[in-house]
């Protein structure tokens, strides 16, 4: 398929889907894939951004977003850092807006960083990047009403590998002098056992390592290692569910308490579409991970916040599944 008619066809998926949101404020000249997600209608309300382009280093891709609940409670609250996918070499911060806020209305502060991609940068740069933007984390995220002690990580596809190896090597956070104790890890539809590396998109991230099975979690995974949220689709084309049964078995062997899910017939893209409000009447992705990160001391004093599991809008689920079919055919494969 060419980018032109990719393209096209994706804007008339976005063009079908304004209309069965009832939205015709959408900006006309802003073309993302996940724009039917992050319009107004399709996120949750009671949140708002509470940092928006916050610079973390000196760079044109060292910025971050906050966002937070607006009613917030007595004392501070717990902190996720969702770092998004996109194959190290693609994603824009602002395409996730919707994990942000569905986060928020459950009453985390949320971080969301850009980092460099590939062909600027190779690993570990892109590993780097977030432990940077970790840094900042600790050192300001008090003054957005969270609570560093009370961190988690999440990601989804590359970013789940990033959020993983964060949690697995201790080493790209002490180089940037974080202290941070992470609480736990959710990661969606992530590549963990990769090597040897077969596809294009892998080769340009990761084929110049030196010690390329250190790239690999499932080649890290300690006794330390902090409990993990892993969740798949069956049927995911772009990174097998091996990856997720694999790393789950590994991390058990270790001790490590692990709690994986396996969604039935699911792709690669709906894990993480499903936390968003437009799509969570299809997976139960966001309340899995509020009730894992609150298993492991997200909210000491019980949840504040209960989300409203929206029904599907008519006509909703033929838009959605269109524009998820076009994000799974403009992506390649990660794994082997």
């Amino acid at each position: 398929m060419t980018i032109r008619s990719a393209t096209t066809r994706l804007r008339a998926l976005l063009m079908t889907l304004a209309v069965l949101l009832v939205v015709d404020s959408a900006p006309a000249n802003a073309l993302s894939l996940m724009d039917p997600f992050n319009l107004p209608t399709a996120m949750d309300g009671g949140t708002a951004k509470v940092g928006d382009g916050i610079p973390f280093a000196d760079g044109q891709r060292f910025k971050l977003d906050v966002y937070a609940p607006e009613a917030r409670g007595g004392g501070p609250a717990p902190v996720v850092f969702f770092i998004y996918g996109g194959g190290w070499n693609r994603g824009e911060r602002s395409d996730y807006q919707f994990v942000g806020r569905a986060l928020a209305a459950r009453g985390f502060v949320t971080v969301i960083a850009d980092y460099r991609h590939v062909p600027e940068v190779r690993y570990p740069a892109f590993l780097e990047d977030n432990a940077r933007a970790l840094k900042w984390v600790e050192d300001n995220i008090a003054a957005y009403g969270g609570d560093p002690n009370r961190l988690f990580l999440a990601g989804h596809s590359a970013g789940a590998y990033n959020a993983v190896m964060l949690a697995l090597d201790p080493s790209f956070m002490r180089d940037y002098g974080v202290t941070l104790n992470i609480r736990g890890v959710a990661a969606l539809s992530g590549p963990y056992d990769f090597y040897p590396f077969e596809y294009n998109e892998v080769r340009e991230a990761f084929g110049q390592a030196p010690n390329p099975e250190g790239t690999q979690p499932i080649n890290l995974v300690t006794a330390d290692a902090p409990p993990m949220y892993l969740a798949t689709g069956t049927t995911d084309p772009i990174v097998r569910m091996q990856n997720t049964e694999h790393l789950a078995v590994k991390l058990h062997q270790s001790g490590v308490w692990v709690t994986a899910r396996y969604f039935e017939g699911f792709g690669h893209m709906e894990p993480v579409i499903a936390m968003g409000s437009a799509w969570r009447w299809r997976l139960p992705v966001l309340d899995d991970m509020v009730a894992f990160f609150t298993q492991f001391g997200a909210f000491p004093s019980g949840v504040p916040y209960v989300a409203v599991v929206p029904e599907a809008p008519e006509g909703m689920e033929r838009g959605m599944d269109g524009v998820v079919a076009e994000l799974d055919r403009m992506f390649g494969p990660l794994d082997q």
